[in-house]
């Protein structure tokens, strides 16, 4: 498989794109007409042939671009990656799942050498070769989860486990949707969970707790979640809405399909072995509506997701000042056939 990574930004000039490949394999979240909040967990055991959900960790055209623009916001917010002193453990944990995984899923881009406790890691599109010890921190240029993390698409969460809850208790987080880890860092599961609308009343978080506590080590868990973000910015976080909030208003009939962005979540959760801990990466997808809308199914059934989504879950993701516009555009691509269902292309 040779993947042709972008030289593209997500931030200034914003020359993020997809291409038509990126497009059909883009995660689109709605496998029906409608949308509520559930639980909506899957085992994360592989998937449809070139689809995001085939390899443990996608790797894709926006790697090289995306790691790139997460030590911009590392140097400029050392907070956006922190560990307790008690997770390290965990964040060995998490970096052996992640080189084990690349290098068997991507042997071309990605490889690791384990002679014992004397670990060889070569990451070929970024560049990076370190030979370490396994468990001894100061043989990295960083702490085990930062380094790995650097290297891996995606924000990551590790989450204690004690008390009969998860708590959040290292992370590394330059990619969210509107939530902060400097805040959120050392609350349970119920905590950070708080602003979410409607879920609360419907059992959501409840059940979701319920089965993550009994998640088995060797059988990880997926499942998708959504937001709207205008332009292709990767760090929505509230610590820079000053720089990306007021763009929510320069949306406009005869830019919204350039600069209207569905923005998808691929959330996987690990049990890790010696930790026993439970690694939670949130892998960010990013979609214009124009591009969106040149899979037919997809146009269709955008429109009648967000024609119909309650006024406070358009509020919560992060839509409802443009939501006009946004339905105005995509009206003509629904014609009013039926979609099929599934979440996949015709």
């Amino acid at each position: 498989m040779t993947i042709q990574f972008h030289d593209e930004t997500f931030r200034d000039d914003y020359t993020f794109h997809n291409s038509p490949e990126g497009i059909r394999r883009f995660p689109f979240p709605f496998d029906q007409d409608s949308y509520m909040y559930s639980v909506n967990l899957e085992p994360h055991a592989g998937g449809k042939a070139g689809s995001p959900f085939e390899k443990r960790f996608d790797v894709d055209e926006h790697y090289v671009a995306e790691m790139r623009d997460r030590a911009i916001t590392l140097a400029e917010d050392p907070l956006r990656c922190q560990s307790l002193p008690h997770m390290e453990l965990a964040g060995w944990d998490f970096l052996e799942l992640v080189m084990v995984s690349k290098s068997e899923d991507y042997p071309e881009l990605f490889m690791l050498n384990r002679d014992g406790d004397r670990w060889h890691w070569i990451n070929r599109p970024l560049g990076i070769e370190q030979r370490f010890t396994f468990l001894d921190a100061t043989t990295l240029p960083c702490g085990p989860m930062e380094y790995i993390t650097r290297q891996t698409q995606g924000d990551h969460a590790l989450l204690d486990q004690r008390d009969g809850n998860l708590w959040m208790d290292a992370g590394m987080v330059t990619s969210q949707a509107d939530w902060s880890l400097d805040f959120d860092i050392g609350m349970n599961f119920f905590e950070w969970h708080a602003p979410v609308p409607k879920a609360h009343e419907l059992g959501v978080f409840q059940r979701a707790l319920k089965f993550l506590l009994n998640l088995q080590q060797g059988a990880p868990s997926r499942r998708l979640n959504w937001t709207m973000t205008v332009n292709p910015r990767l760090d929505t976080s509230p610590e820079n809405y000053h720089k990306w909030g007021p763009e929510k208003r320069t949306v406009a009939p005869g830019n919204v399909g350039a600069k209207q962005y569905l923005r998808v979540e691929l959330q996987t959760l690990w049990r890790l072995p010696r930790s026993n801990a439970i690694a939670f990466p949130i892998r960010c997808y990013l979609c214009s509506l124009e591009d969106l809308v040149t899979v037919p199914k997809w146009g269709r059934r955008l429109h009648r997701v967000l024609r119909d989504l309650p006024d406070e879950l358009a509020e919560y993701k992060g839509f409802a000042v443009n939501r006009p516009v946004i339905l105005d555009y995509l009206a003509p691509f629904d014609d009013g056939a039926p979609t099929s269902p599934g979440i996949f292309p015709d």
